[in-house]
């Protein structure tokens, strides 16, 4: 990053006024409106768990059991803040996040530097460090902030080793780097590893338009091992400890020989589109009662089909547990579902949760109102939520403006096949979160940044 520090000796003031800005935005969500709940409760029951028993597990009923729900990537983090500074001290864990975001804030305007130039990287500093977006989830003790700040550094150095390729030069190191900060990536949340598929597909191209093909297959190779190697030993651990093999943590969160409700969840991918439809059946399912009346519509195709739904969820609220018995029913009224539409169940609903994710005003974390769009019931959130999600579709419109105006050649190819192969994973799940599309934000960011800039000359200076 010997350029960016140039750039930053050149504009002390600003970025010192930037980063001053994003200090204090993130800080003031870590003092006004933080939020430790949920999954952040698991993830802290592991760190004190595997600092005082040295136990990678879940405390059941007092007594502390082996668990592999969750990758370890972010229980580190929180085992090392709460070894300094002591355990169940989360907002020492929030202000150390607000510290690693704004770094996230300096490696997104590297990255806009290498594409764009300087007054580009300068514009992309200044989007990141006033971000609410990301900054808000510094004050949530979860693995968002950490795992953006992995996926920046992956995509940054993926592009230095392309530009290094470009002039003929192997750029060794950068794969190497590339590689270790997707496995870190991969340690935080495991779908981070969808980075790691575009940055292969550039070297594939490489591969067969490029004279250097040498040079390309060790890359290829440096970054393939770099990024999966390091899961060797939880790999491992997991074969010793449960005896199967899992190289991340299972899609469902489950230990081995848990029982997942997989007729429920294809259920309710049948209908679920948005984030309400999580927060009021999903994770409600097991524990809480859920309301049939919180179905939309589309959840029903017929009466009767209404009809057979309102006495499964009946069923289920007598138990508030879905066993083996119930979850074969939802499984075959999802088999129903999915015969009457093929295309609504894998294309036109998948399509829909993808944009809820995008378009969604990201409230989430804030004392708001899930159902923000219902004015007559509060006026001011419905207002605000309407102002942050025309905040959050300005910035999107930005990022397509910066796409769309700029020659992006094989780097752009890469951020944007990112930006789509993530977006089609994230459709395929059954419980769409806004959250889930934060670690695309590096990008959108640079091409915001691309876009607010009158020059249109791609950088293609090689380092």
């Amino acid at each position: 990053m010997k350029d960016l520090f140039e750039l930053l000796r050149r504009n002390k003031r600003f970025f010192l006024l930037a980063t001053a800005a994003a200090l204090a935005l993130r800080l003031f969500f870590v003092f006004r409106f933080p939020l430790v709940a949920g999954d952040s409760f698991i993830y802290g029951d592991i760190a004190k768990n595997w600092l005082n028993h040295g136990i990678y597990g879940l405390t059941d009923n007092g007594v502390v059991r082996p668990t592999l729900i969750r990758l370890p990537g972010y229980p580190a983090f929180l085992a090392v803040v709460f070894a300094i500074f002591g355990q169940e001290h989360y907002r020492t864990v929030m202000i150390v996040q607000a510290l690693i975001d704004v770094n996230t804030c300096l490696v997104i305007a590297a990255l806009a530097l290498e594409l764009f130039g300087e007054r580009p990287a300068k514009i992309a500093y200044l989007l990141a460090a006033l971000c609410p977006f990301t900054a808000n989830y510094v004050a949530a003790p979860l693995s968002e902030t950490l795992a953006i700040f992995c996926t920046a550094h992956a995509l940054y150095y993926g592009v230095r080793g392309i530009k290094s390729l470009s002039a003929g030069q192997s750029g060794n190191l950068y794969w190497l780097l590339s590689g270790l900060w997707i496995a870190a990536g991969i340690y935080l949340r495991p779908d981070d590893g969808v980075v790691l598929a575009p940055l292969l597909a550039a070297l594939l191209i490489f591969l067969f338009r490029r004279p250097n093909r040498s040079k390309t297959v060790v890359a290829a190779a440096l970054l393939a091992a770099a990024s999966l190697l390091p899961l060797v030993p939880w790999t491992a651990r997991n074969w010793r400890t449960f005896h199967v093999f899992q190289p991340l943590a299972p899609r469902y969160a489950n230990d081995p020989g848990e029982f997942v409700p997989k007729g429920f969840n294809r259920w309710m991918k049948t209908w679920a589109v948005d984030y309400v439809s999580t927060t009021e059946v999903y994770w409600h399912v097991d524990g809480e009662a859920v309301d049939t009346d919180d179905l939309p519509v589309r959840a029903f195709d017929s009466r009767q089909q209404y009809d057979q739904t309102d006495e499964l969820i009946s069923d289920y609220n007598q138990q508030t547990n879905v066993d083996a018995d119930l979850d074969a029913r939802f499984a075959q009224l999802a088999r129903e579902r999915i015969a009457q539409s093929r295309f609504r169940y894998y294309a036109w609903l998948p399509s829909l949760r993808i944009t809820d994710m995008w378009l969604r005003p990201r409230t989430e974390l804030l004392p708001l109102e899930t159902r923000w769009w219902e004015f007559s019931h509060h006026h001011l959130e419905t207002i605000f939520a309407v102002f942050w999600g025309a905040l959050n579709l300005l910035l999107l419109l930005a990022a397509l403006r910066g796409c769309l105006k700029r020659r992006l050649g094989i780097y752009g190819a890469v951020l944007i096949a990112f930006l789509l192969l993530r977006s089609a994973f994230l459709g395929s799940l059954e419980n769409p979160e806004p959250r889930y599309v934060l670690e695309c934000f590096p990008v959108v960011l640079v091409l915001a940044a691309a876009a607010f800039d009158k020059k249109s000359i791609l950088n293609h200076k090689g380092h």
